[in-house]
């Protein structure tokens, strides 16, 4: 079981597209995959087709009342399963200021599942996936303390670059928490061919980050865009679409990099 955070300090580069995405693009290729919520808002839950202020269980109830992540899965309509988030989960940094070890919520409660799948109490996940706020609050260090691997998703701006490097720090002086965090793979969403702005960038990502950048590039698409608003992922919306197959080309990416 590998547990990948989708991560990005920056706002409005994809993260929560690409989550939700990989996620079904995993699932149709015949993986057992868990996506976890952890951003208030709630996006990933409802683009999956949950309705988010009518679930009798989510991450807020594992983290802050020790439910299990067991109990707290739900099986979406798009067809795999989440655990979900809404805005209860929003004052969780204020909730737990002090309290000691709060920043290994999260790994303590995957523990259990994991323990629960060697002893065949549930059905055992080749991906877990988590949906990451777009900022470092206590969530996210939850997410990357708990981690194998980060993916970052990063549109192809200057901006987004000094984004980059600054989560690359951070995830830098995590590795005093977790040894094992790392930069799995950066990808590149919202990319337009034509725009030599994002092809300079994207030439400077590959130069710069070499290996670790997938090849496949998530282009705007307005599938892509319309699908969160039907509560489906876009493979599901329709499985034509330049994005759809973008993301199944992801997955195929992230397979091969577990074998």
């Amino acid at each position: 079981m590998e547990i990948i955070a989708i991560a990005n300090q920056k706002g409005g580069v994809g993260k929560t597209t690409t989550a939700v995405n990989l996620t079904a693009s995993l699932a149709a290729k015949r993986k057992r995959v868990l996506l976890i919520d952890l951003d208030p808002q709630g996006n990933a839950t409802t683009g999956t087709g949950l309705d988010k202020n009518d679930l009798e269980l989510t991450i807020t109830d594992v983290l802050l009342d020790g439910v299990s992540l067991q109990e707290a899965i739900v099986k979406s309509p798009a067809g795999f399963d989440v655990i979900a988030a809404n805005r209860e989960l929003a004052g969780m940094d204020i909730t737990l200021m002090g309290q000691t070890n709060s920043h290994e919520l999260l790994k303590t409660a995957m523990a259990d599942l994991v323990t629960d799948q060697v002893n065949g109490k549930t059905k055992p996940y080749d991906y877990i996936i988590m949906d990451c706020a777009p900022s470092l609050n206590l969530l996210t260090i939850n997410a990357l303390v708990t981690t194998d691997g980060v993916i970052i998703p990063m549109q192809c701006e200057y901006y987004a670059l000094e984004g980059l490097a600054d989560l690359s720090q951070t995830i830098e002086r995590l590795t005093e928490l977790n040894p094992k965090l790392y930069i799995r793979g950066v990808v590149r969403t919202l990319f337009d061919a034509r725009n030599t702005l994002a092809n300079d960038v994207s030439a400077e990502l590959d130069a710069h980050f070499g290996d670790i950048m997938y090849k496949t590039h998530i282009p705007r698409n307005i599938r892509l865009a319309e699908a969160p608003a039907h509560g489906m992922p876009v493979l599901a919306f329709e499985k034509s679409s330049k994005g759809a197959q973008a993301y199944l080309k992801l997955a195929a990416e992230v397979i091969k990099q577990s074998r």
